[in-house]
């Protein structure tokens, strides 16, 4: 066979050959257009910051105690207005020190009471004719903040106060010249969550309510509106 023969085969392979790649382009080209939308990677969504959900107390505080302070005090900023910052409730144990089992009792009530796990205070130094020793426990103590803050002041204002017995108000005079107020209670008793068949004796709690107001007559106010019962001056 002549080479002209030969010219017009690889003529024809060459065009099967571009014909062939062609028909792959084309069938790579429906491929991709027939991905879905979902398949193409999006940039993650930022997170949007969700407002702290008030109830009970708070809310009461953030819808109607604010506004009320604002208005008699009149203040230039509202992060000036005075507000319940924590609450310390301490039982001391004295008995402790010949009594271990009171230490267990006292933590029980205070954990039934609070909802909070309390820590055991220690002495600081030793009193030789209290047979008192360094380090050795002498009381319980809890430090409230937040939502369980707000729960155990209503629960004290709403449910406590009104079961003592002859209750005529809170005296006014337990104020610290800085706003902040602290009360006794005679006996655990006040409150509805202790069973009196399950308690060994009865033990007085101190409240200490520790406020961000400057003076008195301002934190006064402020437990008034949260609904603490002061006697009438």
């Amino acid at each position: 066979m002549s080479p002209d023969e030969k010219k017009p085969t690889r003529s024809r392979a060459a065009t099967a050959t571009k014909a062939a790649t062609a028909t792959k382009a084309a069938g790579a080209k429906r491929t991709t257009a027939a991905k879905p939308a979902s398949a193409t990677k999006k940039a993650p969504a930022k997170e949007t910051f969700s407002p702290p959900t008030y109830a009970g107390l708070w809310q009461r505080y953030h819808e109607d105690v604010v506004p009320a302070m604002q208005r008699e005090f009149t203040y230039a900023n509202p992060m000036q207005i005075p507000r319940v910052d924590k609450i310390v409730v301490n039982i001391g144990l004295g008995e402790a020190i010949a009594n271990a089992k009171a230490l267990d009792a006292a933590v029980g009530d205070l954990t039934i009471i609070t909802g909070q796990k309390p820590i055991v205070t220690r002495a600081k130094r030793s009193i030789a004719q209290f047979r008192l020793r360094t380090g050795m426990p002498i009381g319980a103590k809890v430090t409230l903040r937040g939502q369980r803050m707000y729960d155990f002041l209503e629960r004290t204002t709403s449910l406590a106060l009104p079961r003592i017995r002859d209750f005529r108000g809170i005296p006014t005079r337990s104020f610290d010249g800085r706003g902040n107020f602290t009360m006794g209670l005679r006996e655990q008793l006040a409150y509805p969550e202790i069973d009196y068949d399950k308690i060994d004796r009865l033990r007085g709690l101190e409240i200490s309510i520790v406020t961000t107001a400057k003076t008195d007559e301002e934190g006064r106010k402020l437990l008034e509106l949260l609904g603490m019962p002061f006697q009438a001056t």
